[in-house]
């Protein structure tokens, strides 16, 4: 395993859409190999494959393209997209980290030859050389809702500092679908339901997005030195806001 701090690249990191079409060498590979094969899942019942394919490999559909790409495969099965949100935001830290650019990519799609396999075909994450600037400067260029539009919690100290971290991660369209709810022990995420309109374009990838966040929420109370973990409490399913769902809670010891 490639051991890198991916905390400090959540407050910096961003969505990198311009290339340098070069593949990377075999070493600089063979390291995100490494990383792919150390990703830590939410469910570990659920069967996941990711591998590395090329440019020749996606249908771009108009989109601008990338040397490399990450192919993202799973079992179908209950909280299966959530997990591939929490494992492939591993490895966008991990791009941010280690000098490299990286994108999710809803649209494209692997071409056929790649898809053939008893796994359902979930997403591809873009990656490379950047081609413009690779990090934020400031938190100020991230266009994210507030606090208080995402959570009821009452936020200060290290809790404020791990509901900031989700509230920094990326989704599709910048939808932000997530709320939070909980204390210092245990924080609720619970994601949005769609208007009618919405659910067309925001059906196939909102799970996704809450994996996202669940790992920045993670990651951060590790961070802070905290055992924590992500289980289903009663409840929190049972407490959900008007107009959210309820996913999962982190627990913190």
């Amino acid at each position: 395993m490639v051991l890198v701090d991916l905390y400090p690249q959540i407050f910096k990191r961003k969505s990198i859409r311009n290339y340098d079409l070069t593949p990377l060498d075999s070493v600089t590979l063979e390291k995100v190999v490494e990383q792919i094969n150390s990703l830590e899942p939410l469910y570990d019942d659920i069967k996941v494959e990711l591998k590395i394919i090329s440019q020749n490999d996606v249908n771009q559909r108009m989109m601008k393209k990338a040397p490399h790409y990450i192919v993202v495969l799973s079992e179908n099965k209950e909280g299966y997209k959530t997990n591939v949100g929490f494992m492939l935001q591993q490895l966008d830290l991990f791009f941010s980290a280690s000098g490299l650019g990286s994108c999710w990519q809803g649209i494209p799609k692997p071409k056929k030859k790649v898809l053939e396999s008893d796994l359902e075909f979930v997403i591809l994450m873009a990656f490379g050389r950047a081609n413009e600037q690779l990090h934020r400067t400031s938190n100020l260029e991230f266009k994210r809702k507030p606090l208080s539009k995402i959570s009821d919690v009452e936020v200060g100290g290290e809790l404020g500092e791990s509901l900031e971290a989700a509230r920094l991660a990326p989704s599709a369209t910048n939808s932000q679908p997530w709320f939070f709810k909980g204390d210092i022990h245990m924080l609720h995420a619970y994601v949005v339901k769609p208007n009618i309109l919405r659910a067309i374009m925001l059906k196939r990838y909102i799970l996704i997005d809450m994996g996202i966040a669940l790992y920045h929420l993670k990651l951060a109370a590790e961070h802070f030195g905290k055992t924590n973990r992500i289980i289903f409490d009663e409840t929190g399913s049972k407490s959900s806001p008007s107009g959210y769902e309820y996913v999962a809670s982190l627990k913190i010891d």
